[in-house]
């Protein structure tokens, strides 16, 4: 059993690595702090980990056709490409904002949506990151079938996608402290943020585009 769920663990890691992934988390994590990032992170880790739970868990008990099961790959590239979309019109109608602020001694960069005097809603986010994960799981179904059936005879249990969770966290973890250097290197004016949320915005529009057209 350990020799197993260190494999499924090794697929979540391997499994991360997917362009549409990073793609994802890089535009919920742009302009996020430390804290943001990693709740962010983990957030689409768990949403995607119980996603994939759901769907093998009800593979197993129907029969499947693979043209059904690449609807999943479909659901993860249109939501790459909405998201992309989102981005691009966020930075065209002048909705993506900064500020900054002096906090004991220290200058704080906060970046939101919405109109100057608007703020938005941390938990917008948060729910948000959480249902990109839930969707984005169903693209990933048949690569963790292949692979459960070839550790377990393709049973899904609790602690093999807890092992796979964890292992995708971890990438992702690792992927949202890198956005979160740039975060904290690089957009500490208006124009860079813009051009970094346009950069997000047009890499999904072509991540998503690959995966329609692949």
């Amino acid at each position: 059993m350990e020799l197993s769920l260190l494999l499924i663990f090794w697929y979540g890691i391997l499994h991360a690595f997917g362009p549409d992934h990073l793609t994802a988390i890089a535009d919920f994590s742009i302009g996020k702090n430390k804290k943001k990032t990693l709740l962010v992170t983990s957030l689409f880790a768990i949403g995607h980990g119980l996603s994939l739970f759901v769907f093998a868990s009800l593979l197993e008990t129907m029969e499947i056709s693979e043209d059904i099961l690449a609807y999943g790959d479909m659901i993860s590239a249109t939501v790459i490409i909405a998201m992309g979309l989102y981005l691009l019109f966020m930075v065209v109608s002048e909705r993506i904002q900064l500020s900054k602020h002096i906090h004991e001694n220290k200058e704080h960069i906060h970046i939101w949506f919405g109109k100057s005097h608007e703020h938005s809603d941390d938990n917008v986010a948060k729910t948000s990151s959480l249902g990109l994960g839930l969707l984005m799981g169903a693209g990933g179904v048949r690569g963790m079938l292949i692979t459960l059936g070839a550790v377990s005879g393709g049973h899904v249990d609790f602690m093999m996608v807890a092992a796979f969770t964890v292992g995708v966290m971890m990438i992702f973890g690792l992927f949202g402290m890198g956005i979160l250097y740039i975060n904290q290197n690089f957009l500490g004016n208006l124009t860079n943020v813009r051009r970094a949320f346009t950069t997000a915005g047009v890499i999904s529009l072509v991540v998503g585009t690959n995966i329609l057209v692949g």
